[in-house]
């Protein structure tokens, strides 16, 4: 594979060996809800053409789209906006679409075979071409003109057929293992699922109810736990004016329990501290402008995973720190995310982060000391939780909870030696999971690497 198959190959430039190379729509008729599809770069990837998720367009300005792009079987698609150099050959017997800017049409010439194309626009050497050459600031691009000078190699016709049967029969391999190591992943996802689940449902350790009877004791339950904290918090209150009982939950499509189990607020659950539940400072306190290279941290939407810190870094001056004090959060503490997918989503503050304060749409929590960190991080991630929220989200395009909203959450608590337990053993669960996603990540990169290695050795003129 690659020069040694043939004695001739020559490099010519994009332009030269194509019949036709022209972009998409710069200006996108308006969307219908009945039409014809427009798609767009997100419907090109993994050498294919998807269709789903697209805008509909009249017939008329399909006509008119269309009638520009002429896309026809064989014809190759590469994406020239925002994630530049994904393609795909048009197949046979594909439904009439018109694009968008975001993606260009190449009619290869005679003696240009389109799946050879296509693979060496994937190439390790045009990708970095690409990149070299992207303009734009919000998002970058590629210009017709710059894509038009990209080097192309051509040797002939039987030799382009022999390479792309043979990256065909690797690549299959590959994306076979690709497949496999994709659906470990999926089913990775549904273990962690199940096992958050099952945590708050009373069926991953032995109930503290069930050792009880074994062992011919009593235990504190749930419900005395919650009337205990709730007296402590009175007594404890250290906010200003007259103590405010905490927000309860609404009962009404709550199931039923463990024995032994109750349900608690989210406010309820709170530490007596002042600004214990707090969002981030809203308009003109915090804005992007703000942030420096060092100083205290601002804890953004980008650092709530499911359950989990990412270290997305943000920061402002001591000082800036200082007038914002009221909107701290600390080590130990969970982070709420109010806005965005999967709410409530929350993680645990690690010890790490130092001084920080929350950005708006991240709600602050600091929850009472008799109740476990970790197994209300668990709580609020699992999916019962976020099938209960459900009903109260709001908002357009991206699910919104209130602070009020987020006061209310319903959370079902076991006893403290059961939470205890309960903890361990999502902590176990958990990190042979992490151990096993790292391993598929180092095998999916591997792969991609031998992709990549792959295309650079045939495309070597």
């Amino acid at each position: 594979m690659g020069a040694a198959s043939s004695p001739v190959w020559e490099t010519r430039n994009l332009r030269e060996v194509v019949t036709k190379l022209v972009d998409g729509s710069h200006n996108p008729p308006p969307k219908q809800e009945t039409g014809l599809p427009m798609l767009s770069a997100r419907n090109i990837d993994r050498g294919q053409v998807l269709f789903d998720d697209y805008r509909l367009i009249s017939e008329s300005a399909f006509v008119s789209e269309n009638a520009r792009t002429r896309i026809v079987a064989g014809d190759v698609l590469l994406t020239i906006v925002g994630t530049i150099g994904r393609t795909a050959v048009v197949p046979d017997g594909v439904q009439p679409f018109s694009l968008q800017r975001s993606v260009a049409v190449l009619t290869p010439a005679a003696n240009l075979l389109p799946k050879f194309l296509c693979y060496q626009l994937q190439s390790p050497a045009i990708q970095k071409h690409f990149e070299a050459n992207a303009r734009g600031t919000a998002q970058k691009g590629v210009y017709l003109k710059t894509l038009g000078q990209t080097p192309i190699v051509l040797p002939s016709v039987d030799v382009q057929t022999e390479i792309v049967a043979e990256l065909e029969k690797q690549f299959s391999r590959l994306d076979e293992a690709v497949a496999n190591l994709k659906r470990v992943k999926a089913n990775l996802k549904r273990y962690k699922t199940s096992v958050l689940k099952d945590a708050v449902e009373g069926r991953l350790v032995p109930t503290e109810a069930e050792l009880a009877r074994r062992e011919g004791r009593s235990f504190e339950t749930g419900e005395q736990l919650l009337r205990r904290i709730l007296v402590a918090r009175r007594k404890e209150w250290q906010g200003r004016g007259k103590y405010k009982a905490p927000v309860n939950f609404d009962s009404a499509e709550l199931g039923e329990l463990p024995e032994g189990w109750t349900w608690a607020s989210i406010d309820q659950l709170a530490a007596p501290d002042p600004n214990s539940i707090t969002d981030g400072p809203f308009g003109s306190n915090l804005k992007s402008e703000h942030y420096q290279e060092d100083g205290p941290r601002v804890i953004r939407l980008q650092n709530i995973k499911d359950g989990e810190f990412a270290d997305a870094f943000a920061h402002i001056t001591a000082e800036h720190f200082e007038r914002l004090y009221k909107h701290q959060i600390h080590a130990g503490d969970l982070v709420i995310a109010s806005l965005g997918e999967n709410p409530p989503r929350a993680c645990i503050i690690p010890s790490s982060v130092g001084p920080a304060i929350v950005k708006a749409d991240c709600i602050r929590f600091k929850p009472h000391t008799a109740v476990s960190v970790e197994y209300l991080n668990a709580a609020l991630n699992c999916q019962p939780t976020r099938r209960r929220v459900k009903d109260v989200l709001h908002g357009i395009g991206r699910p919104r909870l209130s602070l009020g909203e987020i006061r209310a959450i319903a959370l079902p608590i076991p006893p403290t030696a059961e939470q205890s337990r309960v903890e361990a053993e999502v902590d176990r669960r958990m990190s042979l999971i992490r151990s096993v996603e790292s391993e598929v990540d180092t095998n999916l990169k591997r792969a991609q690497a031998l992709r990549q290695a792959t295309l650079s050795k045939a495309f070597a003129a």
